[in-house]
């Protein structure tokens, strides 16, 4: 039987901030990496920032999710076909022309 593990929805992002760096005028300093999750929740966009290990344990579980919804989608194409091949539907009018 195969293991049931975390799923989430949404969307990590590594984000990096260049700013100009105070010390050493004319010069550049990044900022970061910062993590961001983001999902809908009833409708609206939600964002929230992470820790790196939570990013990559929210990372695991956005993987985890989207593989399931992938295997759904499978099921239920497949269960669309059978059911067609296997049950007798309404039948149909003639066409007039």
């Amino acid at each position: 039987m195969g293991k049931l593990d975390l799923i989430l929805q949404g969307t990590i992002a590594e984000r990096i901030i260049v700013r100009p760096d105070p010390r050493a005028p004319g010069r550049k300093k990044n900022y970061g990496p910062y993590y961001q999750w983001t999902w809908k929740s009833a409708g609206k966009t939600v964002t929230v920032n992470l820790t790196p290990a939570q990013a990559k344990a929210y990372q695991r579980a956005i993987t985890t999710h989207r593989k399931m919804d992938s295997i759904v989608n499978e099921m239920r194409t497949l269960s669309l076909t059978i059911l067609e091949a296997t049950t007798v539907g309404v039948k149909k009018r003639k066409s007039l022309s």
